[in-house]
């Protein structure tokens, strides 16, 4: 059974730094990181979303493109990491360290363990 794809919503936030590390492996053109997005399991990424994801890293400088000729039609559009988009994807991958560790807790409920710990430490103190 296939898994269903994640929240569009959430994809949409996340979708910058999930570009940037599937560029780390090597330049790539739209439809093939789109490919890459559903095969993964995120689900299916429109273009209108993925476009201009990817024109936002490449404004920011995190990301540079140059056409190459297609061996099944006309020239594509291919997107590359540069350095600045490397430090990026460092600094995105802290951070969603630290995100996905603490909405692991509230969402598995570790959470309310920690603020009973809490209220039962603020009376006792």
């Amino acid at each position: 059974m296939a898994t269903p794809p994640v929240s569009t919503n959430l994809v949409r936030g996340l979708l910058e730094p999930c570009l940037l590390s599937l560029l780390e492996v090597g330049p790539d053109y739209g439809l093939s990181l789109s490919q890459r997005l559903e095969t993964s399991g995120i689900g299916p990424v429109p273009g209108g979303t993925l476009y201009p994801a990817l024109l936002r890293l490449d404004r920011r400088g995190l990301v540079t493109t140059s056409w190459r000729p297609s061996p099944s039609g006309p020239a594509r559009k291919y997107f590359e990491l540069t350095p600045l988009g490397t430090s990026e994807l460092a600094e995105r991958r802290r951070e969603w360290r630290r995100l996905s560790a603490a909405l692991g807790g509230v969402i598995e409920g570790n959470a309310q363990e920690t603020h009973t710990s809490a209220d039962e430490a603020e009376t006792r103190g």
